[in-house]
Formats: structure tokens, sequence, C-alpha cells
């Protein structure tokens, strides 16, 4: 055998001695992935509960104003204003004071009929003023109306019935509404075979919350108000609370 053959046997055999070791050692062999965590979602009944507490309003909103008109706009302005200041001094007589008093609309408005011909005719000035008025004596409002129509208020718009802080009743309503997901929350689980635990999560689904009875468009020319105003119901006011609660289920 010659030299060179002795050195490529030499080769041949130190690449099986490497191999050999590599093997022992685990090299070369494909890596093995961790096992994946197995995590169990929590088992949970989700409802939402409804509390509604209704009572009796205690303020009324009255929005009432003036509305003028006049082909010269100066004096549809004047006018306006001078027979809302005897509106506002009269409200003021019957008690209502000047922090239940606040300007919600005004307004200014030319009015230009056509004419039979199909031309523009001449301009009408319309000047509208209104105020918000907090009544906390209910029992006089129907003759507070008729103090308004008689100095000067031509236009009452709307008469909203509400609580003067909901706060009391919004609470009450708030605990209704958990006794009511409770008793949801185990009527499903009963279904279910399961019992309810302990409460996940809570929040409550924000809307407007109240329901308010009112009673709206009243105008004195178009209602036969004359001096005086027609009967008035404050009815009652409806508060309703809903809260979304997630409960854990137990076995």
């Amino acid at each position: 055998m010659t030299k060179k053959m002795y050195l490529i046997a030499a080769i041949i055999l130190g690449v099986a001695a490497l191999m050999a070791v590599a093997a022992g050692l685990g090299l070369g062999q494909p890596a093995q992935a961790a096992p994946a965590l197995q995590t169990e979602m929590p088992r949970t009944i989700t409802v939402v509960g409804e509390g509604v507490v209704t009572t009796r309003p205690d303020i009324a909103i009255v929005y009432m104003g003036v509305q003028v008109s006049d082909p010269d706009v100066k004096m549809a302005t004047q006018k306006a204003s001078e027979q809302m200041e005897a509106l506002l001094t009269a409200l003021k007589n019957e008690g209502i004071a000047d922090k239940d008093i606040q300007t919600s609309y005004y307004s200014v408005y030319v009015d230009r009929p056509y004419t039979p011909a199909g031309v523009p005719g001449d301009a009408t000035y319309q000047v509208s003023n209104s105020v918000q008025v907090t009544v906390r004596k209910l029992d006089s409002i129907t003759d507070l109306l008729g103090v308004a129509i008689e100095n000067g208020a031509n236009n009452i718009n709307n008469i909203e019935f509400k609580l003067a802080d909901p706060s009391k009743i919004r609470s009450e309503a708030r605990t209704k509404a958990v006794d009511n997901a409770k008793a949801r929350a185990e009527e499903l689980a009963k279904l279910n075979d399961v019992a309810v635990g302990q409460v996940q999560r809570i929040s409550e689904v924000v809307d407007s919350g109240a329901y308010y009875i009112t009673e709206q468009n009243y105008t004195a020319k178009n209602n036969g108000f004359g001096g005086g105003g027609g009967p008035i119901s404050p009815g009652d006011v409806t508060i309703n609370v809903q809260l979304q609660i997630t409960y854990a289920i137990l076995q």
C-alpha cells in the first residue's frame, strides 16, 4: 500500500470517529420543541341586571318666551326686549330666583313672502327670545303659566318634570340592578347544573337613565290659554339603571 493510500485511509477513519462522537453527544438531531403551556379559559357567566325606580318629580323645567314681528328690525327687537323684560319681572314677582332663569334661545329672522306675481314682498322681521325656567313649587305651575301669558309670554314650547337630585333614587335603582343580575345568573347556572361564584367584573351600561314626563308645544295664541294656563299633570319620573356583571362558575 502506497504512502498516499495510507493517508486517505487515515482521513476516512478520522471522519468516522468524529461522526461517532457526534452521535453520542446527540449533535445533528432535530431540536425538540418545549411543551406548550396549557392555559384554561376561566369559566364565567355574564348577565345584564336592570333596576327601575319610579317616583314623583319635584321640579319642572318650563321653556317659555316672546315672539314679535315688525317691518322694522329695530322696532321688532325693541318690542321683544320690552316684552321679555315684563315677563322676567312677573316671574321674579312670583318667587322665581335669578339662578332659575336662563336664556335658552334667541333669534332674529327676516320673512319675505312672495307676491302672486312671484317677486319677494316686503320684509317682516321675526324676533324670538326664550328662557328656561326652573319651577320648584309644582303646585303653583298652572298659576305661574297664567301669569307668564298675561305678561307677554306667547310661546311656551315645553314643560319637563324631573328630579332636582336623582342620586338617591339612582342608587336605589343600582341596588335593584345588582339583585336582578344575581337572580338571572343563578337561573342560568341552575339550567346548566353549575353554581354561581364570586363577581369577576362589573360595569354600568351608560344611557340617559331617566325618563321624564313632558308636556310640549303650548302657545297662548293657538291653545286658547287667554289669561291663564291649562291643567298640568306632573306624572312620574322613572330612573332606569343597567349593570353588566360577570360571575365565576363553580362546579
